[in-house]
């Protein structure tokens, strides 16, 4: 049965990051409405975010680092965690930063962001650098996954 402190973890991720995709859609063409959207997608997009770092935080001390952690270091898939792992746990750190900062962005150019190009190209990459590094973190996470149930199957754990 899978823990349910890492579905919400999961959930809360996946709507941060499209959240900072919607970010990518209203800011093509912006018009007031559109960045007013941006701005609420930002700010749900941050909540999303930080929330699953909390519960992922939680469900790392709590569950995996005292049970899956040393399991998976013992079996032959241990890359699983000492490569992919340790890369997740760093890349999500700054990811609800990196979201702040975007919510910043929109909040203090507002309006002038219809005019201010390099502004909002600027604010369109970092959303969508968010988006992108979110999903191969949804990945590095499918990777554990695997490395934990192939490990399970092998007999090794």
């Amino acid at each position: 049965m899978v823990n349910p402190l890492i579905l919400l973890h999961a959930f809360l991720a996946e709507i941060g990051l499209f959240a900072f995709l919607w970010i990518v859609v209203e800011l093509l063409n912006p018009t007031e409405s559109r960045i007013q959207r941006a701005q609420i997608a930002a700010v749900v997009g941050v909540c999303g975010l930080y929330l699953a770092w909390l519960f992922g935080g939680f469900y790392y001390v709590e569950v995996y680092g005292l049970h899956i952690k040393p399991l998976i270091s013992a079996s032959d898939a241990k890359w699983t965690h000492s490569i992919v792992m340790e890369v997740k746990e760093h890349v999500f750190l700054f990811l609800p930063i990196l979201g702040t900062v975007i919510l910043a962005f929109l909040l203090k150019f507002d309006s002038q962001l219809i005019e201010n190009k390099d502004a909002r190209v600027s604010v369109i990459l970092m959303a969508g650098m968010v988006f992108l590094l979110g999903f191969a973190l949804a990945g590095m996470g499918a990777l554990i996954s695997s490395g934990y149930r192939v490990a399970l199957q092998a007999g090794q754990i």
